[in-house]
């Protein structure tokens, strides 16, 4: 986070550790020296979450200096689409993508459609791609693979945040957050940045489908994969056998829990290298 200057997210993940407990006091330490360092030098992060109106703010400056950027050099727009498009997946291509949302060129859409529909990608970084194109107006239905399947996307639907996600993408997190908030908060902070890049990596594909079907047992079983492949990570983790338990997945649902496992574990071992 630091190194990608995301110093807002770091002062807000090292508040959250500083609450968990049974860590060893060392590491509390080190979390508060952190801390203490991020707020003296970058003391507008101690306020509370920015109003909509510094977010406008936020969100004008970037696109005049967009703007700035592309009149200072013609070939600004082309040399952001060359970072993305044609050099190694790094934090310089987010960034890319992220300076391309405020540039008002039709070409910008035209190379991202073609490169998305035409070139295997990693889900993740496709899934940045459709949240490029939505916030910069783009409209329309892309049909392109994601993994092995045929997919439709309909660009003006797709969330930017993780709370635009439909009610049933919320249930299993909540599922989740219910089983382990109280007794294991660390657990639930890692199942939740878990769920929110599996979630846009399976974006409109059958399992996504399949959770928006609403129903408890889907919601369970894939709450119950969330939580076992958290609790694979960290030493305090419960076992397969207790995690079932804990979800009643029981007779059917043991087979579709174990799909969605697998599923689960084909993202993570993916990387997001690809």
């Amino acid at each position: 986070m630091l190194e990608t200057e995301r110093y807002r997210e770091a002062v807000e993940l090292l508040q959250f550790l500083l609450q968990c407990q049974g860590q060893d006091p060392r590491q509390y330490d080190e979390w508060q020296a952190l801390l203490d360092w991020l707020n003296s030098a970058f003391p507008t992060f101690e306020k509370e979450d920015a109003s909509e109106e510094d977010s406008y703010a936020e969100e004008e400056m970037a696109r005049q200096h967009a703007e700035a950027k592309l009149a200072e050099d013609h070939l600004y727009a082309e040399k952001l689409l060359y970072a993305v498009t044609e050099k190694p997946l790094s934090e310089q291509t987010f960034l890319a993508l992220e300076q391309l949302v405020y540039l008002d060129k039709a070409e910008v859409d035209e190379v991202l459609i073609r490169w998305i529909e035409h070139t295997e990608l990693h889900p993740l970084l496709q899934y940045r791609v459709f949240q490029t194109l939505q916030r910069r107006g783009t409209q329309g239905t892309l049909t392109l693979k994601r993994g092995t399947e045929l997919v439709e996307i309909e660009i003006e639907a797709v969330p930017l945040k993780p709370e635009q996600f439909p009610a049933p993408i919320q249930a299993v997190l909540e599922r989740v957050g219910s089983e382990t908030q109280v007794h294991d908060p660390t657990l639930f902070y890692f199942a939740q940045e878990l769920w929110s890049q599996f979630i846009m990596a399976i974006y409109a594909t059958k399992n996504y489908r399949l959770i928006l079907s609403e129903e408890d047992a889907v919601i369970d079983i894939w709450a119950a994969a969330l939580h076992l492949m958290v609790s694979e990570s960290i030493p305090s983790g419960k076992s397969d056998e207790d995690i079932r338990t804990l979800y009643g997945i029981t007779g059917d649902l043991r087979l579709k829990f174990e799909q969605a496992c697998r599923s689960m574990r084909q993202f993570v071992a993916a990387g997001i290298g690809g």
